[in-house]
């Protein structure tokens, strides 16, 4: 059976009831955990560990997580979910085929960028631009997005339930904030559609005095891999991969990389690894790989544009590994490498995507067959980190969130 057939993607435009994928795992390879063994060291800080195609369920045979740890808390957010009842309008997407052949470089076109002007109106129609916002006025209220992962329909329903969308799929929150924390792909049905959406969101939001960012996650590393370097041969620590291999197993849609276009991949490639908002500091994993890139949050961002930009298959990859660790808060030795990261970009607390509250927390397999119950974002390691992938792929929650938990 090959990769491919272990890892299957949905296969229909609608969500509906999906499989409970295994952690992100490298072509026969490696993925790194705390050892639990050992204790925090400020060189090693994952051990590394050799699964094949284990995943999760090598996490569980040897490091099985019974029940939250002693002294973390899960926070509950708000009631049931509004019905989806609308649906925004995108732009159309051309279908240019990329066959699993290299796709143009990283600076092949201009993007729409972040911090665009207020949206077009309809020709005919006047134009209206958004009220700017006056010196000193405060800044609107902090929102942080967890991993996507294609799925479109949960995310248009949570940002409308939280008012940060209207019944049309357009910004309604006026100067708030909005951070997504990566992965905006694989494994859901329509991860162009996310990223789109997150597009079309940016511009309406800056002009409304607010914004709308996003940090890039492992998968947009794989993503942008996929369409780049096609089935080149890496190096990986277990032996010769390509990134095409690697992002099928871990739930690439061939959907995505055909309708995947110029502007896309020049914007996915321009977003910050790390950012810095409000005391918290925002990654998309829960590794201390960061550390590996600089000493301050710029040195960090331009080390992997610079990477992106200039450095071949090799550089990626191993770019691409750093990002897939996780895990690394949890544990007796979690707070000090929280406190690592801290001390050395800012903050007072991380929050972070990546790794699924079920499996920080034990609660992956339900007695009753049930799906994992996610009653909203989890603080833990000493209340220093707070995690923000709900599990949406194993039917879990998208959790859409207001700083400060």
């Amino acid at each position: 059976m090959t990769p491919e057939d272990r890892f299957p993607g949905p296969e229909h435009p609608d969500s509906g009831p999906r499989h409970q994928p295994d952690l992100d795992v490298l072509p026969y390879g490696t993925y790194y955990e705390p050892d639990p063994n050992g204790g925090y060291s400020p060189t090693g800080y994952e051990a590394e560990t050799y699964s094949g195609y284990g995943g999760a369920r090598y996490l569980e045979q040897h490091w099985p997580v019974t029940g939250p740890e002693q002294g973390h808390t899960v926070h509950a957010q708000n009631g049931p979910h509004e019905q989806a009842g609308y649906e925004p309008t995108l732009p159309d997407h051309p279908s240019p085929a990329h066959g699993g052949h290299p796709g143009p470089g990283p600076q092949s076109d201009d993007p729409p960028t972040i911090e665009l002007g207020p949206p077009l109106p309809e020709p005919g129609q006047p134009y209206h631009p958004y009220p700017a916002p006056a010196p000193g006025e405060p800044v609107g209220p902090l929102y942080v997005v967890g991993d996507v992962h294609g799925y479109l329909d949960e995310l248009r329903t949570e940002l409308r339930h939280q008012g940060l969308i209207d019944a049309d799929g357009h910004w309604s929150a006026g100067r708030s904030r909005i951070w997504f924390l990566g992965d905006f792909t694989d494994r859901g049905p329509d991860g162009i559609g996310v990223i789109d959406l997150v597009m079309q969101l940016a511009a309406e939001a800056a002009a409304a005095g607010g914004y709308c960012r996003a940090l890039m996650g492992n998968h947009e590393l794989l993503f942008l891999g996929a369409a780049r370097y096609g089935d080149e041969p890496v190096q990986s620590t277990a032996g010769t991969a390509s990134f095409l291999a690697a992002w099928r197993l871990n739930g690439g849609q061939q959907s995505d990389l055909e309708r995947l276009e110029a502007h896309h991949i020049s914007w996915l490639s321009r977003l910050p690894a790390i950012a810095l908002e409000d005391g918290h500091l925002l990654l998309h994993s829960d590794t201390t790989a960061y550390l590996e890139y600089g000493e301050s949050i710029p040195e960090v961002n331009d080390a992997v544009h610079d990477l992106l930009a200039d450095e071949g298959v090799d550089e990626w990859w191993d770019c691409f590994r750093r990002f897939t660790k996780r895990f690394a808060f949890r544990g007796d030795s979690g707070p000090t490498a929280v406190r690592e990261l801290l001390d050395t970009y800012g903050g007072a607390r991380v929050v972070h995507g990546h790794s699924p509250i079920p499996y920080l927390t034990g609660a992956v397999h339900a007695d009753d067959g049930m799906p994992p119950h996610v009653p909203g974002p989890y603080v833990y390691a000493e209340d220093l980190a707070v995690a923000m992938d709900g599990g949406v792929t194993m039917e879990g929650r998208l959790l859409v969130s207001r700083l400060p938990i």
